[in-house]
């Protein structure tokens, strides 16, 4: 009987059941972004799901969806992508600009910094990045994402040097993804 019961333990646990527990894994608050280009072309998505100290960022890019190399990448504090023709300028400002300076090595950098995303060779991207500066819900003493004004991940031409005001150096906005 003894050896009964741990076959069936061991044939749940590789199927990937509970064996005596009806809990499961907690329904965790996400949101995600269809990313365009300038062209308003589907380029790729990103999905952010939020922990208890922060939130995790998955970004995927399809080939040829960006120019090769580093690309500066941020939070900005206005859900909207529709003026791609003048370069996502309607998304606004870094969450948390411009009543805080930009950059992730500065002491009291705005909420919406991210670290660089690399695009290949191809102009793919896949990455995972997390942050503590966002929240989805409302977290207190960080950026709100989804508020009433909402928000969009904005990818720009090059690298962010994550400490020049007032967007690192990181060139133009070139994708556009509202968080939803």
């Amino acid at each position: 009987m003894i050896k009964r019961s741990l076959a069936a333990g061991v044939l749940a646990v590789m199927m990937g059941l509970s064996v005596g527990a009806s809990a499961q894994a907690p329904t965790l608050p996400a949101a995600s972004a269809t990313i365009i280009n300038r062209a308003g072309e589907a380029i790729g998505e990103a999905r952010f799901t939020e922990g208890p100290r922060g939130v995790l960022v998955y970004v995927r890019i399809r080939a040829g969806g960006l120019p090769p190399g580093p690309h500066g990448t941020h939070i900005h504090s206005v859900g909207t992508c529709d003026d791609r023709e003048q370069g996502f300028v309607a998304s606004g400002a870094h969450l948390g600009a411009p009543d805080l300076p930009h950059g992730l090595l500065n002491p009291t950098g705005d909420y919406g910094d991210l670290p660089n995303l690399f695009a290949h060779a191809d102009g793919s991207v896949e990455a995972e990045m997390f942050t503590t500066l966002i929240s989805l819900s409302g977290t207190s003493g960080r950026g709100t994402v989804l508020d009433a004004n909402g928000a969009a991940i904005v990818i720009h031409a090059a690298r962010d040097d994550h400490l020049s005001q007032p967007i690192g150096n990181s060139g133009a906005r070139i994708a556009c993804g509202v968080i939803r």
